[in-house]
């Protein structure tokens, strides 16, 4: 019977002290808020601030995000990170979290990273997405899916703004690994167009009645591939089999999708 007993507090301690804290939504009461985010690498490294949403009318109506100040001075490699053993929690990489979402707010066209850490300090390195809109919400996604297996992290650095600056910028974030499994009631009911039909081997239709403002097809890893405007449809029969994203803009909103080329 004590063996017993002594073996289900091991399993509970271990379901416990095994988990990712996420989205990292920057919400009282929500994760990332209240982390110990240390900047590095940026100069006088001003530290990482929460802030109000400086546009919550678009994709993000968070009330609350993250604001980076990018120095001038600092490196471009300059960025913030969580603390290790606490704060992102301690999880691998799997099937079902291997693609990593990010909502930035830039004030121009630069790369975003995103590294992922063991308490050893080991990495794969950072994967980097460029952002392809200014001055209004973007959602990055990023393809951890060779990070798969093998390695226990317990901490999250962002480098938000992946370049030598010219003058000193601000960068916003938030929702980090913003996978719909982990999406508010109120964010998974904004209104998005179908793609249909998805997976598909030619064409992919939006179910809309009129023609939509602006398509743009991206590659898993951020690559904008083409830019189309007042359509009704996307042609991939000339593109590779895998995964793309579409990103489309009709009566203001903005939609990012993920679609499946056989």
């Amino acid at each position: 019977m004590k063996k017993n007993y002594f073996i289900t507090l091991f399993v509970l301690a271990s379901a416990i002290t095994f988990g990712q804290n996420a989205p990292v939504d920057f919400e009282p009461g929500g994760n990332g808020a209240s982390w110990t985010w240390t900047v590095f690498e940026n100069d006088s490294n001003p530290s990482l601030q929460i802030v109000p949403n400086p546009d919550p009318s678009g994709i993000n109506t968070s009330s609350t995000v993250a604001k980076f100040t990018a120095l001038q001075a600092g490196n471009p490699w300059a960025g913030c990170e969580t603390q290790h053993g606490s704060d992102i929690g301690t999880f691998s990489i799997t099937s079902s979290n291997n693609i990593v979402r990010i909502m930035v707010y830039k004030t121009k066209i630069s790369d975003v990273g995103i590294k992922l850490v063991t308490s050893s300090a080991a990495s794969l390195g950072e994967i980097k997405v460029a952002n392809t809109v200014i001055n209004q919400w973007e959602q990055l996604t990023f393809d951890f899916s060779a990070h798969i297996g093998g390695m226990t992290y317990d901490q999250l650095v962002v480098f938000p703004d992946f370049v030598a600056r010219s003058a000193d910028d601000i960068i916003y974030f938030d929702n980090v690994f913003g996978d719909p499994a982990f999406l508010s009631t109120e964010e998974l009911t904004k209104p998005q167009l179908t793609l249909f039909p998805n997976p598909t081997n030619d064409i992919v239709n939006f179910d809309s009645e009129t023609p939509i403002d602006r398509v743009e097809l991206f590659t898993i890893d951020g690559k904008s591939l083409i830019v189309l405007q007042n359509v009704k449809s996307i042609d991939l029969s000339n593109f590779d089999t895998g995964i793309y994203i579409v990103k489309t803009i009709h009566n203001g909103v903005i939609s990012t999708q993920r679609v499946v080329k056989n």
